[in-house]
């Protein structure tokens, strides 16, 4: 290659680191806005927690950039290379300056984030002392039922304005709403197959309570019959499995009846019953 062509390259090159170092100004001046609106105490969007981690990444991206077009102008076009004391300054500046304000941001959350866990766990404490009885092992699961529970009753209102802008709750009428507790035992094996059919809607919760034991809650916003929650069960399973395992049903309506005797007797209750047996427990 000739002379005039190193030449070029070299200053190809150069404009390269340039260009990148401008690129470079203008995402670390949006990192830094960034950074500055994600301090403790503040709800934080999950969009600014994306584009601090995404403008941090271009900025390790163009560093990455100038760091290689100055391996070159070092190494092979050595003799066409002048080295701006400056620029490499500035360059050195703005990487120091970001890796230590993204790893604030980052010890920022994790700092939110535990003190989210520990608030977290203080209200499961605090709601699991009102628990009237754990249907579920899992403390989240039983907190929960019991806020589907409560919700029941709000949803048979409705707020309507009147004159004189006074608020009057009208019931809606939608017939019983209500809960189905229920519980499937059978052969381990079976109880996996079963678990990995099983398709519920958002607000309904399921559990593996033990390794041959499903439990769960399905939420009936409208009226609905013991029969109609038993064809439900038997859509988890073909006839032939539902043979093999036993089902117990319990329909409640508020937290006061997880505290009837019916519910605590139901663990002992399903001992009792024979493979195939499905039985409804009226409360």
């Amino acid at each position: 290659m000739e002379r005039g062509s190193f030449q070029g390259v070299a200053a190809g090159l150069e404009q390269i680191m340039e260009n990148t170092r401008f690129d470079l100004e203008e995402a670390m001046n949006q990192l830094q806005g960034l950074c500055l609106a994600v301090t403790p105490g503040r709800n934080i969007p999950t969009e600014i927690i994306t584009d601090t981690r995404q403008t941090y990444k271009q900025i390790q991206a163009q560093l990455a950039k100038i760091s290689g077009a100055r391996q070159l102008l070092e190494g092979k076009y050595r003799q066409h290379y002048h080295r701006d004391s400056k620029r490499e300054r500035e360059i050195s500046e703005i990487a120091f300056l970001a890796k230590s304000l993204y790893l604030t941001f980052e010890y920022t959350l994790q700092e939110m984030e535990a003190k989210d866990k520990l608030k977290r766990e203080e209200y499961f404490e605090a709601y699991r002392q009102q628990i009237p009885f754990p249907w579920f092992q899992s403390k989240e699961n039983q907190i929960i039922l019991l806020r589907n529970l409560q919700s029941l009753n709000e949803l048979g209102y409705r707020t309507k304005f009147e004159l004189g802008f006074e608020r009057r709750r009208e019931i809606i009428q939608n017939g019983m709403r209500s809960i189905s507790l229920f519980v499937l035992l059978g052969d381990i094996t079976l109880i996996d197959t079963l678990q990995s059919r099983m398709r519920f809607r958002e607000y309904d919760i399921t559990e593996r309570y033990k390794e041959d034991e499903v439990r769960g809650v399905l939420t009936h916003l409208k009226e609905i019959s013991p029969s109609e929650v038993q064809k439900v069960m038997r859509r988890f399973a073909s006839a032939s499995e539902f043979l093999k395992m036993k089902c117990l049903l319990l329909r409640i309506q508020s937290q006061k009846d997880l505290k009837k005797e019916t519910v605590r007797s139901a663990e002992n209750v399903l001992h009792t019953m024979g493979e195939g047996e499905v039985r409804i427990l009226s409360i």
